[in-house]
């Protein structure tokens, strides 16, 4: 994914560029461009290419939050059901 499909709007780009920003500044932003990415783009890809383009601010907040992001992101595997779910042998 390229950061033109990444960022439609440029709304990450411009987080990192406000002097001062603050935490929840950061989440009303994230807010919008996740909202704004299309119908079934892989936000995970998404948050990884923000990321890689804005590696040089570490401790800026919107880092704290794509990364903050990503681990949430990543899929929990799913419960097994009947007797693979229980242990049982199979």
């Amino acid at each position: 994914m390229n950061l033109t499909e990444a960022d439609p709007k440029g709304l990450i780009r411009e987080s990192y560029r406000i002097e001062g920003i603050s935490d929840a500044e950061c989440r009303s932003i994230f807010t919008d461009w996740a909202l704004s990415l299309p119908m079934g783009a892989d936000q995970a890809a998404a948050m990884r290419t923000v990321m890689a383009a804005y590696a040089g601010a570490p401790d800026h907040p919107m880092t704290a939050l794509l990364t903050e992001g990503l681990s949430r992101a990543q899929p929990k595997p799913a419960r097994r059901g009947g007797r693979a779910g229980r242990g049982a042998p199979v």
